[in-house]
């Protein structure tokens, strides 16, 4: 019995005395090796090490395979960046270093790859970034189907095939109705197919049809964050504003036309000519002359070469003639004033004749001029 228990006995007391001849150790070791997304080597780069206890740094460099080592790092826990030229490729916080060697790699293909993944999220996370990839993807399927009816509505109307291009409208506006883009491609078509109606209340309810499309595209649009945000939001709803006046106008509602109008000029001041002679044209087919005469002016005022106000300008001032009591034509003044200066700036225009029977129909002599090239003088 005493044999047995005397082996475990100097072994014990061998331990004890060989203790004393090892030296303490206070500082470990970190290594690794730093790999691009492509799996290559990140060769010159740098691996800061910041201890986030005790404020050590330690800026290693990476040799051509990759590879990073020190000796001497005190314990603790670090936050380890990896740059290169001063940029920072990615990083990792609170790793703990200890007196054993500390292996930290960066792999950035295995990390992109994780965090695609989701790794290192919350459940909740998770499912958060997965909804938003889902509903992208929707968002593209959906926008991908409305712009092929788009396309297919485009070249209907081209063809004047407004019938088709309804339908086609009406089966984006089944897959999405929340676009305003679609109700307006719609309003314009049901306008468009209106004077290709021969019965009267079908004409009249394809006009109705356009303005209730026309103010569904506007509401839409005024209603969106998004839209608020695009650079050209004034200009499309200017545009809107413009078509919906245009369907008041052939369905007879002057005021609504004109107040719609009146929108597409706030909405877009440098397309002020335009919209104003738009007034000026509803007014006049109205039969108001004063209030016509009265647009066409600001027509001229924003635009003093747009030959066409100041004809219509003569027109509507024609129509205010009088007789006297000599029984001749007394035209308002200016009115051969506005023929003429039409036929200075269009005289071979589509109304130059018109202006010319005008102008000797009050009297006046019409500028034969006009628009003759004048003959070099022979030397």
């Amino acid at each position: 019995m005493t044999k047995y228990f005397i082996l475990p006995l100097l072994l014990v007391l061998a331990v004890s005395l060989s203790a004393p001849l090892a030296i303490a150790q206070t500082t470990g070791t970190v290594k690794g090796v730093c790999k691009d997304a492509d799996g290559k080597p990140i060769a010159q780069a740098e691996v800061e090490w910041l201890g986030t206890e005790s404020g050590h740094t330690y800026k290693l460099k990476t040799n051509n395979k990759g590879e990073y080592f020190s000796l001497g790092i005190v314990p603790g826990k670090y936050n380890v960046k990896l740059s290169q030229a001063g940029k920072e490729l990615f990083h990792y916080n609170g790793v703990p270093v200890g007196l054993e060697e500390t292996t930290q790699d960066f792999d950035l293909k295995k990390e992109q790859a994780a965090q695609a993944q989701g790794q290192g999220l919350t459940p909740e996370q998770v499912k958060a970034r997965q909804d938003a990839a889902a509903k992208i993807a929707s968002e593209n399927k959906t926008v991908g189907s409305l712009n092929e009816k788009l396309r297919a509505a485009a070249a209907a109307s081209d063809a004047k095939d407004y019938e088709t291009a309804i339908a086609t409208l009406n089966e984006a506006n089944q897959i999405d109705p929340t676009r305003d883009l679609i109700w307006f491609k719609l309003g314009d078509a049901y306008r468009m197919s209106g004077p290709k109606q021969t019965d009267p209340e079908e004409k009249q309810k394809r006009y109705e049809a356009s303005v209730a499309d026309f103010q569904k595209a506007i509401d839409l649009r005024t209603a969106s964050e998004a839209a608020q945000k695009e650079p050209d939001n004034n200009k499309k709803l200017a545009a809107y504003y413009n078509n919906l006046a245009d369907a008041y106008s052939k369905i007879h509602k002057v005021d609504e036309a004109v107040a719609s109008y009146n929108k597409a000029l706030q909405l877009d001041p440098p397309g002020a000519a335009g919209y104003w002679f738009n007034i000026g044209a509803v007014l006049t087919n109205a039969g108001r002359p004063d209030d016509a005469i009265a647009a066409f002016d600001k027509v001229i005022a924003a635009d003093p070469t747009k030959a066409v106000a100041y004809y219509q300008k003569g027109v509507n001032l024609i129509g205010k003639e009088t007789i006297g009591k000599d029984g001749k034509v007394v035209a308002p003044d200016g009115t051969a004033e506005a023929f003429q200066k039409y036929l200075e700036l269009d005289p071979n225009g589509p109304y130059a004749e018109g202006a010319k029977g005008m102008l000797a129909s009050i009297g006046a002599t019409a500028e034969t001029g006009f628009g003759n090239k004048k003959k070099p003088v022979k030397k």
